[in-house]
């Protein structure tokens, strides 16, 4: 018996079929092997064709299926994660109207500031936990603004996973967590947004059907059986957006827990047992997976535009020619705990939301030139961010988030023990480097829907803990981050 997992990501699909019993990995992969193309008309906008998903989609799914040499008819159930934040319009037909809006794209910014100053924050906040953002239900009024003959057209309105699992099925729904990632959720009610959605002028019908994060959401059709290779009937059971399912994978769904990652941009991911907000936004409150009306689970989303691009830059602008990250690694060892007084400040990836959407830009402090090497500012970049992610961290602590452990995957900045040693230590938390990815994540997932394993407890039991940082007892440590921390409340009170 097989389980099938899908990540639809921005820029490529990936998948992976684990075998049920042992939870091993039978096939594993992505498509394409290039980065997917993403439309840009205008400056801030981000657009994808949400067909492109579904042609890599079965391209990925033939592969899998070829490669693991196993029937379809023995694949029992199908996981799905997304990018969050998307809008795919479909009409009554289930056609596509226009290109997805997805979630970098910055064009509804205005349009959830006017609705932020509009509505009533007393009541607004401890309902939706977010002001409306530049998240899904700000972007289909941009539609419903700007293009108002195809807003017309449009039957459903759907985020990426919600038309994956559309085309896989034939059914068109959508889950509790998505609506809450789209600022869709009323939590005080236990209802769709349907306050929202009025002060947008947008009407009821267009919301999908709801259904649960872990039940059988659909089967595959004849159609897609046709295109896929997959098996008729096989049923979709499970779906989440990629945040939320990175922490799943991760074997985070309690309180205290919390999810990591470190690739371009940085990510932690908490689980709260309160309906705890932000009112100024650094933080987004959304319903995790395990969300219900009588157990309060809420992912807290701390997002770092700059992370390790910064210390990609540094590599190709700074190091020798063909260098590499562990060749770095090694050299950044020869310097102390703090670089010798060197900092450098690493949001230069647009604004920060965490910094009150500020964009300060990379800045680099106190350089000397009779003291600092090239070394040095290695060793800075990755403090940086490290500090970076400490930062928000405390951020964290202060909205209530309690913070036992931090559980990441093995392929971002955490493979860096300096990196993770420092945020170990200024946490006073161990970090647990796991072997999993989204699609695989997914594909146990599914084995929940469909009460193969009886809890998420059982149905991660058997992710491989690769490496434990534990936290370290040195003063340096917390010297060298209040020098920092201090430099970075000095340049947010100029930018003011």
């Amino acid at each position: 018996m097989y389980l099938l997992g899908y990540d639809i990501g921005s820029s490529a699909i990936k998948g992976a079929i684990i075998e049920a019993s042992t939870q091993q990995v039978i096939a594993s992969s992505h498509y394409p092997t290039s980065e997917m193309e993403m439309l840009s008309k205008q400056d801030g906008w981000a657009e994808q064709d949400p067909e492109l998903w579904w042609r890599h989609l079965k391209t990925l799914t033939s592969k899998l299926l070829s490669t693991s040499y196993i029937d379809p008819t023995e694949i029992k159930g199908i996981g799905i994660a997304y990018q969050m934040h998307g809008l795919v319009l479909i009409d009554k037909d289930q056609r596509v109207l226009r290109p997805a809006i997805i979630w970098c794209d910055s064009r509804a910014v205005e349009i959830g500031n006017k609705a932020k100053k509009d509505l009533d924050k007393s009541s607004f906040y401890p309902s939706y936990l977010n002001g409306p953002g530049n998240f899904t239900a700000s972007k289909l009024s941009w539609v419903k603004q700007n293009e108002s003959e195809i807003y017309k057209q449009v039957d459903k309105f759907l985020l990426p996973g919600d038309y994956i699992a559309m085309k896989l099925t034939g059914e068109v729904k959508t889950t509790l967590s998505g609506l809450s990632e789209g600022i869709l959720w009323n939590f005080k009610k236990h209802q769709p947004g349907f306050e929202l959605l009025e002060y947008f002028g947008i009407e009821k019908n267009k919301l999908a059907t709801l259904c649960e994060s872990f039940e059988v959401q659909g089967k595959i059709n004849e159609s897609a059986a046709s295109e896929t290779g997959l098996a008729i009937g096989t049923p979709i059971t499970y779906r989440a957006g990629d945040q939320p399912n990175n922490a799943l994978s991760l074997g985070v769904f309690k309180p205290g827990q919390l999810a990591g990652s470190g690739g371009t941009s940085g990510v932690v991911y908490a689980i709260m047992d309160q309906l705890n907000y932000d009112e100024e936004e650094r933080i987004n409150s959304f319903a995790h997976i395990n969300h219900t009306e009588t157990e309060n689970r809420i992912g807290a989303l701390l997002c770092i535009n700059g992370a390790g691009i910064q210390y990609a830059w540094l590599k190709n602008q700074i190091a020798e020619k063909g260098i590499s990250y562990e060749d770095m690694e090694q050299q950044i060892q020869q310097i102390p705990i703090g670089s010798d007084g060197l900092q450098i400040i690493p949001f230069g990836n647009g604004a920060e939301r965490m910094l009150g959407n500020k964009n300060i830009g990379a800045q680099i402090l106190n350089l000397q030139f009779n003291k600092h090497k090239q070394v040095h500012l290695f060793r800075a970049g990755l403090e940086g961010i490290a500090f970076s992610f400490v930062y928000g961290i405390n951020i964290l602590k202060k909205l209530g988030v309690k913070v036992n452990t931090l559980k990441v995957g093995r392929d971002n900045l955490f493979q860096s023990k300096i990196f993770s040693q420092t945020i170990a230590s200024l946490t006073d938390v161990d970090i647990e480097i796991i072997e999993t990815n989204g699609a695989i994540g997914a594909a146990k997932a599914a084995g929940i829907g469909i009460e193969y394993y009886k809890n998420m407890e059982e149905a991660f039991s058997a992710n491989k803990i690769l490496a434990v940082f534990k936290p370290q007892k040195n003063d340096a440590y917390k010297i060298a981050y209040l020098n920092w921390e201090n430099e970075l409340e000095n340049i947010l009170k100029r930018n003011k």
